[in-house]
């Protein structure tokens, strides 16, 4: 007798996921829009962030100045800063910091700037777990920016 074990893992894995207790995670997690006029609007169709269950996921912040809406100096140094106030903005409007973060993605216009922006960068992660994180350099940010920093946060139990 020839068994197709392909067939008979769809149908152990449909029948095991489709009982009555399992059908909730069928429906996908809840998605609330995170909003905080301590940092700059979205300038475009997305949010600043969303929490999708027990995580937060923060749009690439670029160092507009939210009470000015203009970007926040010329300097590698300035510009970071401001990013990752924009950053911590969004976090704590949802009770989080940045030790709560456990994936970044930094954009440089260049890459030359790498080590002035990781100095300021260290500074804000200096928990003992630093997030992963991945930097790389693009061509043009919006608004011309330096630097543009993304993240992805994860709520404690206690929190949710």
């Amino acid at each position: 007798m020839k068994i197709n074990l392909k067939k008979s893992a769809i149908v152990l894995f449909t029948s095991c996921c489709l009982t009555s207790a399992s059908l909730p995670l069928l429906a996908g997690p809840d998605i609330t829009q995170i909003m905080t006029d301590q940092a700059p609007k979205a300038i475009g169709p997305y949010s600043q962030g969303v929490q999708a269950g027990s995580f937060v996921f923060i749009s690439g912040q670029i160092a507009i100045d939210p009470a000015t809406s203009k970007i926040a100096g010329e300097s590698i140094e300035t510009q970071t800063l401001q990013v990752l106030k924009n950053l911590e903005a969004i976090l704590a409007a949802q009770g989080l910091t940045f030790e709560n973060v456990v994936k970044t993605e930094v954009y440089l216009k260049d890459l030359k700037d790498f080590q002035a922006m990781n100095a300021i960068y260290g500074e804000k992660f200096s928990y003992v777990v630093k997030p992963a994180r991945a930097t790389v350099q693009v061509s043009k940010l919006p608004l011309d920016a330096l630097v543009e920093i993304s993240c992805v946060a994860s709520i404690p139990f206690n929190k949710l």
